[in-house]
């Protein structure tokens, strides 16, 4: 049974059963900071299990596509480890219980294929459950299973926790038994080889409060409403439907990893056992070339795009593992044009849009793996200086910090680092490396949680939420509001009262103040209670539901339980509201010009100015530019009006409103649309009518990131100054050119070629003057032990082009049959340089120009026996470097 089959029977099955079926959330969807993807079927209904959010459905199904970074680097080693994976599961809010969940999988997995089941021997299916869950124990002995193949397991097996504060329960798996062929007899709790895990029914019936751990959260009770998360194993459901014992060899994977050996010259040789085959080393990479271009696919088409930070980091990293993979396996050519196109045909028949969108996916994908290829090259030769400098030196083991510099700045992977290092006889201090990494990632993780959370423990804004329910937002339909104070917090804890100078976070009621979100800034304002005065200068939503306005009181006290006025800077509202505006315009227009691949792939809506980055492999031509802001400038003309109206997904998708790649949205949308011209799904607020805007000016378009383009524009008055200011610099520019404003641009651009051809001139000039004297100095050359020795410094502030030039011409005015060294000093910038020059002879008598230099510099520069260079010191040192290299000769 192929694998898309398998989907659609898991969903029809339920639909049938009263479950509404949820579409798979896209990849990067999540609100959870600790998350950088979607890891489990279960996450998009995080907050209906919490209880933040009421679902419209008391039955869910879905087929959530998820990944799990931890399992990158388990990838190849044996073969049931993936990053991208697919878990069906389905859900009950407070609906059916145990007595629903099991007999719906049994019925699912034991119905034969004709009926639209899956067709499993009964015989060889082993439920587990908790070791005190004799509910469960008698719902399995009742659909017809023996209690000998009913296993009681501990709370490591069988027993669920979010690993925070909030529900948790038993769980009950089903195992299969894959024959003796695959292990010892005697059910999961024997061997996991041979009884193969593929659903998990997690049962939600308790509570847990704060602890110190995840294992010491005490259980407070039962949970009036229980919930049901079950989710069954995709791949390995179809790797027991297919006969196959593994999930490289399942059909959406197969064809993956037998072109990349059909490419390389290789064979698979693993067909059995969990471990990859020592006879067949190449197993290993050809397992992670198939597993990581599968998921990069999956990655690119929710709308990640490789970059150096967060899930474009992740992405990037997998295609270079993948790329490497490849040339190490010996397969030296642009291996993903190759590949792709296959993993697309494996995984297009679940996932159409695959398909539509294979244009956009494939450029970023080549267009990394082209990036890659020059990266290997350039970072080779870095390498190799390393290399180099660290034997030299006499140390064992490159540095960390020399191992993180490649990566981290030339996107050379660590892996190769350690190989190639491997082969000249040294180690790397990988420790050092690790170290670095990890504080890397620990700042930008703290990084992106402070704009949210302040570095406030999140377990006090949800205390908040709880108590109170979610915040609602009111600024849609009005500026000001009374309202009443929920909670004061300072320094991340609840606090009574609040007075004068201090910084505090004031949780409202209900509140007009709009929550930084959706590339919009927050609004800022005054809240009045009582007494008191607070200034708002931010608002974020650092849990869902709850908006936190942060303030400083400006005058009396405030306090927990009064009512309040809130009331917005309604300048700075307006002004953002405008550029939100514009940012839909112009993403609209971009897409007209460019192609519909052209999405949004971020965006800062500030006063009186945008930026907006979308995804293209290659830059905008100007000409497109102006095009395209003529085209918003004549939708502001037009004066449509704004409209925003709350629909269901569905509806959204049929009237053609763009969603953002990466955004999870709710079964009711907001849909925000300027006439005819964008629809668009979105939370933000807008002008009324275009012609509120009153003139969009694009500034700037550039590159941010691999695939990604930047605009900068302004707009309203800010756009208008602009275009003021521009005004007048042409006008002092054509008066001081004497030509008319046209003209201004031709005559800059003669004037800037003039200086430019003049400079040339001025660089031979120096150039002869440095050289003019080779031949004399040459004539001068001292004697030292044998050794024509010249030493001498360049004119000051000799090009290094020159001062190299300069010691080889000297060099090669010396009779070539007399061992000779030049050695040249330089002062520029405040910094002392030198090259060194040795013939032919010098060197037979043992003399090389890197050692030389290298003596003069304490082991520092670098180069090759015949000519180095080294730099840096203070530009008094000169004549010294010239002694030391002298020095050196005479004792050699």
């Amino acid at each position: 049974m192929k694998t898309a089959e398998i989907k659609r029977r898991y969903l029809a099955h339920f639909e049938a059963n009263g479950h509404t079926v949820v579409p798979s959330a896209p990849l990067p969807a999540i609100s959870d900071p600790n998350l950088l993807f979607v890891n489990a079927g279960m996450v998009q209904f995080v907050p209906y299990f919490l209880g933040q959010q009421t679902p419209s459905y008391r039955r869910a199904v879905s087929v959530q596509k998820c990944i799990r970074t931890p399992d990158i680097d388990e990838v190849g080693k044996t073969s049931r480890h993936g990053t991208f994976f697919q878990m069906n599961g389905n859900f009950s809010f407070g609906d059916y219980f145990k007595d629903g969940a099991i007999p719906l999988a049994w019925e699912l997995v034991t119905k034969p294929v004709a009926e639209g089941g899956y067709g499993l021997d009964p015989e060889r299916i082993w439920p587990t459950v908790y070791l005190d869950d004799d509910e469960a124990f008698q719902i399995w002995r009742s659909v017809g299973v023996p209690a000998d193949r009913i296993v009681r397991r501990g709370k490591a097996d069988n027993f669920w926790s979010m690993g925070i504060p909030g529900p948790c329960g038993p769980c009950s798996e089903l195992f299969y038994d894959r024959g003796p062929e695959y292990g010892r007899e005697g059910g999961p709790a024997v061997d996991e080889d041979r009884y193969m895990e593929f659903w998990n029914l997690v049962f939600m019936q308790y509570e847990r409060g704060p602890g110190t751990g995840k294992e010491n959260f005490p259980i407070l009770g039962d949970l009036p409403a229980k919930n049901i998360d079950t989710g069954m194993g995709l791949e390995r459901m179809a790797s027991i439907l297919q006969g196959v014992d593994n999930l490289y060899e399942i059909d959406e994977v197969r064809p993956i990893l037998d072109r990349a050996a059909e490419l390389t010259g290789k064979r698979y040789g693993a067909r059995s056992g969990h471990v990859a085959s020592e006879s067949h080393p190449d197993d290993v990479r050809l397992r992670v070339v198939a597993d990581h271009v599968r998921t990069a696919l999956m990655l690119i088409g929710d709308g990640v795009t490789p970059s150096n930070e967060g899930r474009g980091y992740v992405l990037r990293r997998i295609m270079r593992r993948a790329i490497r993979a490849v040339r190490l396996l010996g397969y030296q050519d642009r291996a993903l044009p190759e590949l792709l196109p296959v993993a697309r045909d494996c995984m297009s028949p679940s996932y159409p849009e695959l398909a539509e969108e294979f244009d956009r996916i494939s450029q970023y994908a080549y267009a990394e793996e082209d990036a890659f290829l020059a990266t290997l090259r350039a970072g080779t030769t870095i390498l190799d200086t390393a290399i180099a400098e660290t034997k030299s030196a006499g140390r064992p083991a490159l540095s960390g910090d020399k191992a993180f510099q490649l990566h981290d700045t030339y996107g050379f992977p660590i892996d190769l680092t350690l190989e190639i290092a491997a082969e000249q006889g040294l180690q790397v201090d990988a420790d050092g490396f690790r170290r670095l990494m990890a504080d890397q990632r620990n700042r930008a993780k703290a990084d992106a949680q402070a704009r949210k959370t302040g570095h406030t423990d999140v377990s006090a804004y949800r205390s908040v939420l709880d108590a109170g329910g979610a915040v609602e937002f009111t600024g849609y339909t009005e500026l000001n509001r009374e309202s009443r104070v929920r909670a004061v917090l300072a320094d991340g804890a609840p606090v009574g009262a609040a007075v004068e100078g201090d910084t505090i976070e004031l949780v409202l009621d209900t509140t007009p103040f709009y929550a930084e979100g959706g590339g919009q800034q927050p609004d800022q304002g005054l809240i009045t209670v009582g007494g008191g005065q607070v200034e708002v200068f931010d608002v974020q939503q650092p849990v869902p539901g709850l908006i936190v306005h942060r303030a400083r009181v400006l005058r009396g006290e405030v306090r927990a339980g009064e009512t309040g006025y809130a009331e917005i800077d309604v300048s700075r509202r307006r002004a953002i509201s405008r550029s939100h505006t514009a940012t839909h315009l112009v993403h609209q227009t971009m897409r007209n010009f460019l192609g519909e691949s052209a999405t949004q792939a971020g965006s800062l809506n500030a006063p009186g100015r945008l930026r907006f980055d979308f995804n293209t492999p290659t830059g905008v031509a100007p000409s497109v530019l102006h095009d395209v802001e003529q085209q918003v400038n004549e939708v502001l003309l037009a004066d449509l009006e704004v409209h925003a109206f709350i629909t269901t997904q569905e509806e959204a998708r049929r009237i053609g409103a763009m969603a953002l790649f990466g955004e999870k949205y709710g079964e009711r949308v907001r849909v925000v649309e300027v006439g005819d011209y964008a629809r668009e799904l979105c939370g933000g607020t807008h002008v009324a009518r275009s012609a509120q805007l009153g003139l969009v000016k694009i500034l700037s378009e550039a590159s941010v990131g691999s695939g990604v383009r930047r605009i900068e524009a302004l707009v309203g008055m800010d756009a208008f100054g602009f275009l003021a200011r521009e005004h007048l610099l042409v006008t002092r520019l054509a008066e001081m050119f004497r030509v008319p404003g046209d003209q201004v641009a031709d005559r800059v651009e003669q004037t800037v070629t003039q200086l430019r051809d003049a400079e040339k001139e001025l660089e031979k000039l120096r150039a002869q003057l440095v050289l003019g004297g080779a031949a004399a100095l040459a004539g001068q050359a001292k004697d030292v032990r044998g050794v024509a020795y010249v030493g001498t410094e360049a004119p000051e502030g000799a090009a290094g082009n020159d001062v190299r030039t300069l010691a080889q011409e000297i060099r090669g005015k010396i009779d070539p049959a007399r061992p000779a060294v030049v050695a040249v000093a330089a002062r520029a910038n405040g910094k002392a340089s030198l090259v060194v020059a040795v013939n032919a002879a010098a060197r037979g008598r043992g003399l090389a120009a890197n050692d030389l230099v290298k003596a003069a510099f304490s082991g520092r520069g670098g180069g090759s026996p015949d000519v180095a260079q080294g730099g840096g010191l203070p530009a008094a040192e000169a004549p010294n470097l010239l002694l030391t290299v002298e020095k050196a000769i005479a004792e050699a």
